[in-house]
């Protein structure tokens, strides 16, 4: 039984077009046909992340056009810090997504999470990293819960995170009252988001982030050409170190200018909160993409009832919600830190359809079985972004709904078509 299993997570899962052509490789392909081969593949609908990085491009122009601030360091760097909870929500949702299931709780979870934390700091007087694992222990046992509930009773998704939507707001209610908020002063906490990395510790980061990227793509390139197995040209293998190391270098030097407006103080180096993000995504990308677990995701959420066969599809349900709440804890946090408090409407609001946005326009599929933690990530910065850009154009609260509305309609109509064109074309 798992050959089969390993063939629908690898159709589910691996099957994704990326910008790096991984999945349109062979042994003897050249640089020129594996470009034509990832188009064909990206024709027959198999688009991944492309629209929203192509939609990301569109929006820097078009806002650096618009407004000389936009692309400043200082705008960056705040563009930064304020993805950053919408980043972590939506990599925690992409793991329940991926089984067709949605938590509408997720925001307010968070919310529930952050309020434990700020009240065991301010009336307990807790040290930051017990009052940060009380918050993230918080959600993970609200994920308990709902999972339970989701995989045990097969109440649909939909209907019990609905009620613990409307239950947990209760809960933020009760502890801290109508009205009601409390401060984050602890330093590490609040310097989470307001304080940065001393530049060459940035800069170290930056450095070990290439050369680990450079050495993990060479490594798997020699062992599969030894093997004999497919493998990327090395044309292709160049090409995604030099994307990442483009990416990688520009972010570290912009963040590294100093971006104060005062030329009597520094303000430079890159926030805290980005380094957290990059870990959160490499951790999550292995938890996909190379342990069983992430495949038994990907094969119950391709096909749960033939799934059931060598998989405890039902420990995988409950599990996932732990993930998406625990991760919804941490966004809470996060949220906290950049505000400066908790308020009995932290989490709620818009904070969760941002973040199930985020990951739809990513490239994540709200049918199952297709996705990636880096979904999440590109359309949390592509969702920042509209509403970073339209803050410094001076627009109205409703043209941000109304375009970032618009995106993600587009977002899930393209997933919908390219469905139904992998469909068509065999791809499932």
């Amino acid at each position: 039984m798992a050959p089969e299993i390993s063939t629908v997570g690898s159709r589910s899962g691996g099957s994704l077009a990326e910008a790096d052509f991984a999945g349109d490789t062979s042994s003897d392909q050249t640089f020129g046909e594996a470009v034509r081969a990832y188009l064909r593949r990206v024709r027959g609908g198999d688009m991944g992340s492309l629209p929203a990085i192509l939609g990301l491009v569109v929006l820097f122009v078009v806002f650096g056009l618009a407004n000389d601030r936009f692309l400043s360091a200082l705008n960056l760097a705040n563009l930064v810090t304020q993805a950053g909870s919408i980043c972590v929500l939506a990599m925690g949702l992409v793991f329940v997504l991926l089984l067709g299931d949605i938590d509408l709780s997720a925001g307010v979870a968070g919310g529930v999470a952050a309020c434990a934390m700020g009240l065991t700091v301010v009336n307990l007087d807790w040290p930051w990293w017990a009052a940060v694992a009380t918050g993230i222990a918080c959600g993970a046992l609200i994920g308990l819960a709902i999972g339970v509930l989701r995989a045990k009773l097969g109440i649909p998704s939909f209907v019990v995170t609905l009620a613990f939507f409307l239950g947990l707001q209760g809960v933020t209610l009760k502890l801290i009252g109508e009205g009601g908020s409390v401060r984050v002063d602890d330093p590490v906490i609040r310097g989470l988001t307001i304080s940065n990395l001393p530049v060459p510790a940035g800069w170290s980061i930056a450095l070990a982030v290439v050369f680990g990227f450079a050495g993990l793509e060479v490594y798997q390139h020699r062992r599969k050409k030894a093997l004999q197995l497919s493998h990327a040209p090395v044309g292709v293998v160049i090409a995604r170190v030099c994307a990442v190391t483009a990416v990688v270098v520009g972010v570290t030097f912009v963040l590294s200018v100093n971006r104060s407006v005062n030329p009597n103080v520094d303000i430079s180096g890159i926030p805290y909160v980005l380094p957290l993000i990059l870990v959160l995504l490499i951790a999550m990308t292995v938890v996909l993409r190379r342990t069983a677990y992430g495949r038994h995701i990907y094969a119950v959420g391709g096909n749960a009832e033939a799934a059931r066969a060598g998989i405890s599809v039902d420990r995988i349900r409950i599990s996932v919600f732990v993930v998406c709440s625990s991760l919804a804890a941490l966004s809470g946090i996060i949220a906290a830190s950049y505000a400066g408090k908790v308020s009995a409407s932290s989490g709620a609001g818009n904070v969760l359809l941002y973040a199930v946005g985020a990951a739809v326009i990513g490239g994540t599929s709200l049918f199952g079985g297709k996705g990636r933690a880096l979904d999440a990530v590109i359309g949390g910065v592509v969702v920042a972004t509209i509403a970073n850009g339209l803050g410094l154009l001076n627009q109205s609260s409703y043209i941000n709904f109304l375009v970032t509305g618009g995106v993600l309609l587009l977002a899930a109509s393209v997933d919908a078509i390219s469905r139904r064109r992998r469909s068509s074309a065999g791809l499932g």
